[in-house]
């Protein structure tokens, strides 16, 4: 995946990257993409780069050149740099102040800036007069290279060390783990300092491996980032490759659709047992909690009040469904879709009476989804469409304006074309518990038979 998808770029984005871990060599790479596709771009620092770096840059000028030259570079040559002055072997920037002059002077389609520094480190806590985020910034990307696992806490392997040690007690000297770095991250007061109210936070973890153990726990870096409703996702690669990003983790709810009559059953087929101790409405929402899910919200209908009582203390949130009685399948995902916060990303639509829902396939469908292959993913099993199905926030407007006649098929066959199947070795995906007989043979394939 490209940088500029990863990070949804469009033109009139001024982007800010803050941290450590590639910043200068994510604005270059960032630079070249989208001066090849087309864009016009300029990049700057508020701080300082290496003066080498400007060896890299197709163009570079200064700002005692003007507005006129700096236009007229722009044409020729798509990607400019523009800096104040050089002294020793460092390239100063034109400082915030310019930024506006800047936006309201030059017709550029993106600007770039590097608005913080790190001595070359990979991983950062910034002291108090830093970084220098311009306030007319629209996503500020937050960077830690994954290098600095395993190494010490201290001066020579962290930007300001002493800083994370007193905020957190983490010891200085000892080895810095995952968490710390999520931490780090997703801290108003060192990752996410100085990002203005309504920019964009699109977070980047540098420096990961393709396959193997580092992309696993660069993946459970970004859920313990995602915890912050201020960051919208998490992007994993290696920034000096040719597709940069491998995935780009965010926010995802999961509306679990539990407000049915159940008329065939004769009873609310959510509030059956399933194991020992738990109901099937608990039990899945196990599931999605063993597959990470967080932001779950479980629609009632049909005896709310037990099922909400289970929902809640199961950890799931609740959304109460009016139309239970008289609307169909739609009425109850509007209400779930309604309830989602609003950093959700993206929806899964998880059936309430999918007992046999496993932890591997939402995982399957939350990979896809985050590796950018569709807006729209969805199991397949033996070439036949199951659930649940994630749906892109998208496409919700679309949905949310069905008539109580629709179904949420007709926007999900409307767009065919984005949709990404991934394919299953169960056909838990298509089955569910309608009637009594369901519910004995669900229990029997899951290996519950008394």
């Amino acid at each position: 995946m490209k940088l500029q998808k990863a990070f949804d770029i469009v033109p009139g984005d001024v982007v800010a990257f803050v941290g450590a871990g590639g910043k200068t060599s994510t604005l270059i790479a960032l630079g070249h993409e989208l001066a090849e596709a087309g864009l016009r771009v300029l990049a700057t620092t508020t701080t300082r780069v290496g003066i080498d770096q400007l060896d890299l840059m197709p163009y570079a000028t200064t700002v005692d050149e003007g507005m006129s030259h700096l236009s007229l570079a722009l044409g020729q040559n798509r990607f400019v740099f523009l800096y104040d002055f050089v002294r020793g072997n460092k390239v100063h920037g034109p400082g915030t102040d310019y930024i506006p002059r800047l936006l309201d002077s030059i017709d550029s389609d993106v600007l770039l800036i590097e608005a913080d520094g790190a001595r070359g480190l990979p991983m950062k806590a910034p002291k108090l007069h830093e970084p220098l985020i311009p306030a007319e910034t629209t996503l500020v990307v937050p960077m830690a290279s994954l290098s600095v696992l395993g190494q010490p806490l201290d001066d020579e392997h962290v930007y300001n060390a002493q800083a994370i040690n007193e905020r957190y007690g983490f010891g200085i000297g000892n080895r810095i783990k995952s968490p710390w770095v999520a931490q780090v991250l997703r801290d108003e007061e060192f990752g996410l300092r100085g990002a203005p109210p309504k920019a964009r936070v699109m977070a980047l973890l540098n420096q990961v491996s393709r396959q193997g153990y580092s992309r696993a726990r660069a993946r459970l870096i970004a859920q313990f980032v995602l915890r912050s409703p201020h960051v919208q996702g998490v992007a994993i690669g290696s920034v000096r490759g040719v597709d940069p990003i491998f995935e780009v983790q965010r926010h995802v709810g999961a509306v679990v659709l539990a407000a049915g009559m159940s008329r065939r059953m004769g009873q609310p087929k959510v509030l059956l047992p399933w194991t020992k101790h738990k109901t099937i409405i608990e039990h899945i929402i196990d599931q999605l909690v063993l597959a990470r899910l967080h932001n779950i919200t479980v629609v009632t209908g049909n005896r709310a009040g037990e099922v909400r009582q289970l929902a809640t203390r199961a950890g799931a949130n609740v959304a109460h469904n009016a139309e239970f009685a008289t609307g169909e399948m739609l009425s109850s995902l509007k209400a779930g879709l309604q309830a989602m916060p609003p950093y959700v990303s993206a929806a899964l639509v998880v059936l309430g009476d999918q007992p046999r829902i496993q932890p591997k396939v939402i995982t399957q469908v939350l990979t896809a989804y985050a590796e950018g292959l569709g807006d729209i993913v969805a199991p397949s099993y033996q070439m036949r469409r199951g659930h649940p199905i994630l749906i892109d926030r998208q496409y919700w407007p679309e949905i949310l304006a069905l008539p109580p006649d629709g179904a949420p098929r007709d926007v999900i066959d409307r767009h065919k074309e984005r949709i990404v199947y991934v394919t299953v070795d169960t056909d838990s995906v298509l089955r569910d518990v309608d009637t009594q007989q369901d519910y004995r043979d669900e229990r029997r394939l899951a290996g519950l038979d008394e």
